[in-house]
C-alpha cells in the first residue's frame, strides 16, 4: 500500500487512521530521511491510541513512552544509537515484552533487533515537497 501526503496534517491524520489496524506486541520500523514525516505520523498514531500525550521527537531522548490511550506506546529513535548492543542496553529486549506498540524510527538501522513480524514503513521527502508512505506487512 503506498499513499501521497500533502501536508503534516495530512499526515498526522495517516497516523491516526492506521493506529486502529495495531494491537498489543505490533512493532512498526518507520523508515526515511530527516523531515520526511515520521514524527507527525507518531503524533497521529498516538492520538488514535487514545493517548492525549503530547508527542514530539525523541531524537536525543531516544525513548518516550506513550501511556493514556487503548495501549501503550513505545516510541524510540534509533538514530543516534552507534551499535545494536546500545540498544539492547536501554532495555530494548524487556520493551518487546512490554505488550504494547513499538514505533521505532530510523529502524533500518539494526533490523537484526526487530522481530520477523515487523511491519515496515517507508516515508519518503518526494520533489514537489509531499511525503509518500509504502507499507510493506
Amino acid at each position: 500500500m503506498q499513499e501521497n501526503v500533502k501536508s503534516p496534517e495530512a499526515m498526522e491524520a495517516a497516523g491516526r487512521e492506521m493506529a486502529s489496524r495495531f494491537g498489543r506486541g505490533s512493532v512498526i520500523a518507520l523508515v526515511g530521511g530527516l523531515g520526511a514525516g515520521k514524527t507527525h505520523w507518531v503524533k497521529g498514531f498516538v492520538a488514535g491510541m487514545g493517548s492525549v500525550a503530547e508527542v514530539t521527537s525523541p531524537t536525543f531522548g531516544i525513548l518516550h513512552e506513550y501511556f493514556g490511550g487503548r495501549i501503550p506506546v513505545f516510541h524510540f529513535d534509533f538514530y543516534r544509537l552507534g551499535s545494536a548492543a546500545e540498544l539492547i542496553a536501554l532495555g530494548w529486549d524487556e520493551l518487546l515484552e512490554q505488550n504494547g506498540v513499538i514505533l521505532a524510527e530510523w529502524g533500518d538501522r539494526f533490523p537484526e533487533l526487530l522481530p520477523p513480524e515487523t511491519h515496515w514503513l517507508q516515508f519518503t521527502l518526494e520533489s514537489d515537497g509531499s511525503r509518500s508512505l509504502a507499507w510493506q506487512y
